[in-house]
């Protein structure tokens, strides 16, 4: 009569194989868990980062239009684009918040800045100036340090006053505004009425001297050709209709002097960011994979040495090769699976955990959870075929003379 292992005894022995050395099984099994504790984690800070980083994009990058000024390329006898009123004329503009023209300033000789009277123009340290209109200092949504930024009527009087960039300040060697410290830019005094600590757009002004576009027309002159520009923060939604806008409401007689870039588009940027990110963990976790694989194989091959004599036995008293293989498969799947199931839990919590501490949103896709469980049952299924293999190999008297 042939031998026959229903289910119920297949789940039995692999069960009872499992538990007859726990410490090894457990070890066995934690490969599994930081596979797939790590493949969970990783695909749920991804997606959580990248939600982030839409989210940002919306807030900031996505209401920031800058306008260029682009006349020399149609008119070498052109002057300035902008007209006096640039800002005005924009801010008028349905969706606009803040708008300022600025440019880096330029002199015959490099402009070298100073913190203390004494001296010549060429002691001091060549920093970048810029001249720029209050509304280029709203719209960047500058985090001050201390002090204020300059304001219209700072603009209208030509007043020399200058805002400093944090990290400007600090190689000046200015750190406090009570005592109405002044820079001075070649042999020009400015007075300090801010320090900006950080901003939200517009970077480089934390590395530069900021000073208001009047003053700086009056001292060094108007901007060179295609050095002005304007930066522009809008309300959601409104910076493309701004883009295609503000051109004509600058100059309506010529609109093809100004030059306007929207942002880019959020999906498409999001995309990019979410599919960069996902490949480089993808690979990390497909890494961890790979070794708690090897650590099932291994761990399985031992243990089907190890119980040689067992299995022989089994031969003996008529099992097959077929049962002896769909054992260790299925002690190799469970394992795996279960490894799996822990791993799934320890990865989901690590990213709750992230999201919490860094006030983020947790996004785990479900699908992410499904498939888990399952990718460590088919895991463990594929490290355990070797060693069942092998064990299915021995032969009866041969493992019984061990």
């Amino acid at each position: 009569m042939p031998s026959r292992f229903d289910t119920r005894d297949l789940f039995g022995e692999a069960l009872a194989g499992m538990l007859q050395r726990p410490a090894r099984s457990a070890l066995t099994a934690l490969g599994t868990v930081l596979a797939m504790g790590t493949f969970v984690a990783i695909l749920g800070i991804t997606s959580t980062a990248s939600s982030q980083i839409d989210s940002r994009f919306n807030r900031f990058t996505a209401t920031e239009v800058t306008v260029e000024d682009v006349a020399a390329e149609h008119d070498e006898l052109a002057g300035p684009a902008f007209p006096d009123d640039a800002d005005v004329r924009i801010e008028a503009l349905n969706g606009v918040e803040h708008a300022g023209v600025y440019w880096n300033v330029r002199a015959e000789s490099p402009l070298t800045v100073r913190s203390a009277p004494v001296g010549t123009a060429k002691d001091g340290e060549r920093t970048e100036v810029v001249a720029a209109s209050p509304g280029v200092l709203r719209a960047a949504l500058p985090t001050l340090a201390q002090g204020r930024v300059y304001d219209g009527y700072h603009e209208d009087s030509a007043a020399r006053v200058a805002v400093l960039g944090s990290g400007t300040a600090a190689r000046l060697g200015i750190s406090r505004l009570d005592t109405q410290p002044a820079v001075f830019i070649r042999d020009e005094p400015f007075t300090v009425i801010g320090i900006v600590d950080d901003v939200r757009r517009k970077a480089d002004l934390l590395l530069s001297v900021v000073v208001p576009s009047s003053t700086a027309e009056r001292i060094w002159g108007p901007p060179e050709t295609n050095a002005a520009k304007m930066l522009i923060s809008t309300q959601r939604g409104a910076a493309t209709q701004i883009a295609h806008e503000a051109p004509t409401a600058l100059r309506p007689d010529h609109p093809e002097y100004l030059k306007a870039v929207p942002p880019a588009a959020p999906k498409a940027l999001r995309g990019s960011v979410t599919a960069d990110l996902r490949q480089a963990f993808l690979v990390l976790a497909a890494i961890s994979l790979v070794i708690g694989s090897v650590g099932i194989a291994n761990t399985t091959l031992v243990a089907v040495l190890e119980r040689a004599g067992e299995i022989g036995l089994r031969r003996a008293l008529g099992a097959r090769g077929r049962h002896i293989t769909l054992q260790f498969l299925t002690e190799a799947g469970t394992l795996g699976a279960l490894g799996g199931l822990i791993g799934t839990s320890l990865g989901a919590a690590t990213v709750i955990a992230v999201a919490v501490i860094n006030d983020w949103t947790p996004v785990i896709h479900p699908l992410t959870v499904a498939l888990a469980p399952v990718i460590g049952l088919v895991t463990g299924v594929v490290a355990g075929l070797y060693p069942a293999w092998r064990a299915a190999g021995i032969q009866p008297v041969e493992a019984l003379r061990r």
